[in-house]
């Protein structure tokens, strides 16, 4: 499963600048990969993985701005189809290295 999250945060005062880097660096201590600016997705294994971490999003969120989460299948995100720009090789978005114990 995927857990993709979409965010417009305000950025113009030093407080919303503040917390918009804040929100942005708790995304990639999580592990969250960006996809593009502001929108970021992570592998989980399961639905209740996807559930804990909605809920840790919900407790770092600033308090200004939207912060939209969908979760979906790997199955459907191999179905995204790159209309411009080109797909980038460096980032490992697959689970062909996952382990699971």
């Amino acid at each position: 499963m995927r857990v993709m999250v979409f965010f417009d945060l305000p950025n113009v005062f030093n407080k919303d600048k503040r917390n918009y880097m804040l929100f942005r660096k708790f995304l990639i201590k999580e592990g969250f990969i960006m996809m593009q600016e502001s929108v970021y997705s992570k592998l989980v294994l399961n639905t209740q993985q996807s559930l804990f971490l909605i809920n840790k999003i919900k407790i770092n969120a600033p308090s200004k701005g939207i912060i939209q989460v969908l979760t979906i299948t790997e199955r459907q995100y191999a179905q995204i189809k790159f209309i411009a720009g080109k797909i980038e090789t460096k980032i490992i978005d697959n689970d062909e290295r996952l382990i699971i114990l």
